[in-house]
């Protein structure tokens, strides 16, 4: 018997959009006169194309020829940005809306927490709710009132237990509907990106529930979100979508890697930029660079060699503080550090002169751990707090792994955690 759950072939998803928004107010004279003159037109000369644009209707595919299985116990992130899709691909295995083509076929039962408070009534308590949430599921009376004690714990809700839910923050719809959708009986979890609403501790404790219900209950998950780090630690495969299709699907680890290249603008180790693109008045960014200690431009670095960075610039008015910073961050999108300098000194003075210049900020050889690393560069005046250009994300370079040479391995050969593996002075001393 085959342990694929979900089975989705040649799926698409139409819909139709308006170039032409209705009047507020359309009197039956108005249809009529418009009626004779559209079948006035269609005698006289053929309907122009120009016009059947400004007044009907554009397709618009938000899904189109998806394919792909899920196995039982699979947990699956969906990654892409904002209209790529993800939200609606789940809504139609949610069965809240029909595809236009393709198929989906769905073994088991499915629990989904796509919006905040999706399935909840605001005018029930959230005690009504969890057995209305339940019984949608199609849990019985038995089932839920087995699980209701964990949920109420999981959600932190016992207090508000008994007021309608339309009084309830954000926050505690979320802890609430997604641990009725966690606790009840369920073969597939549909999540979407409605966990950023909870604080950092329930989202904690949301992923480590996810975790234990895929791992000891064989329970499937396909998890929508922009947080690469949640999709790291939860997922072992995904599917990155873009423009309504699969641009590619793969381990968790390589999916959020070429995500992040995806996103990344310009060239990997130079970039030019063109006055104005980024900064104001004040200053603005005109280039960037990734070299080696020779000053050669590469994107690829031992984990023991020297990272060069630097960011060029011109600055526009005198007399301002100014100070340049660079932000590190790793494949999953998560912040290695920010690094900046203590102030610009040109020629002795404390403040700006206008000029053209060059920034060098130095990465030390056996600091980074080997992986894929994201650049992103801004110039501030701190006392103000006033950013004049922040360049985001615009270059990235790779730290390789060479064992032979990698003084922080010794004999070990094994992977090592985290974003950075310094070279730290260690010493054995006997004491007996």
């Amino acid at each position: 018997m085959s342990d694929t759950v979900i089975k989705i072939e040649n799926l698409g998803k139409k819909y139709m959009l308006a170039h032409k928004q209705p009047q507020k107010y359309i009197a039956l004279r108005d249809v009529l006169v418009d009626r004779v003159k559209r079948l006035g037109r269609r005698w006289m000369r053929p309907f122009s194309e120009g016009e059947a644009k400004v007044s009907g209707t554009e397709e618009f595919w938000a899904l189109s020829d998806i394919s792909f299985n899920v196995k039982q116990g699979e947990r699956l992130g969906i990654i892409g940005r904002n209209g790529a899709g993800k939200s609606t691909l789940l809504k139609i295995l949610s069965r809240i809306t029909e595809p236009t083509t393709g198929r989906v076929s769905i073994k088991g039962r499915i629990a989904s927490l796509l919006e905040v408070g999706t399935g909840f009534h605001p005018e029930l308590t959230g005690r009504e709710n969890i057995y209305l949430n339940g019984a949608i599921l199609g849990m019985s009376k038995a089932e839920i009132r087995k699980n209701f004690d964990a949920i109420v714990d999981f959600a932190g809700v016992e207090q508000f237990l008994d007021t309608p839910v339309k009084h309830y923050s954000s926050g505690m719809y979320v802890r609430l509907a997604f641990a009725v959708a966690a606790h009840l009986d369920t073969e597939i979890l549909l999540i979407d990106e409605v966990l950023a609403v909870g604080d950092a501790e329930f989202q904690k404790r949301c992923m480590g529930k996810m975790d234990e219900v895929s791992h000891k209950q064989g329970r499937t998950i396909l998890f929508v979100s922009h947080n690469m780090g949640m999709i790291m630690s939860l997922c072992e495969s995904g599917v990155c979508l873009e423009r309504g299709k699969i641009l590619y699907r793969g381990t968790a680890s390589s999916l959020v890697t070429k995500y992040a290249k995806m996103n990344a603008e310009g060239a990997a180790c130079a970039a030019e930029f063109s006055p104005g693109q980024y900064g104001n008045d004040t200053a603005e960014l005109l280039g960037a660079s990734i070299e080696k200690e020779t000053e050669q431009l590469s994107e690829k670095f031992s984990v023991t060699e020297t990272i060069l960075l630097k960011m060029k610039y011109r600055v526009l008015k005198e007399n301002i503080s100014l100070t340049a910073h660079f932000h590190l961050y790793d494949s999953t999108g998560q912040c290695v550090f920010v690094a900046g300098d203590t102030g610009f000194d040109y020629a002795g003075a404390k403040k700006s002169v206008p000029g053209i210049y060059i920034t060098s900020f130095e990465i030390p050889g056996n600091f980074l751990n080997d992986g894929t690393y994201f650049l992103s560069f801004a110039l501030i005046t701190p006392s103000s707090a006033t950013i004049h250009f922040f360049a985001d994300n615009v270059m990235h370079f790779v730290v390789l792994d060479d064992m032979a040479n990698t003084p922080t391995r010794g004999l070990y050969r094994g992977p090592h955690k985290g974003a950075v593996r310094p070279l730290l002075k260690s010493g054995i001393q006997k004491i007996s």
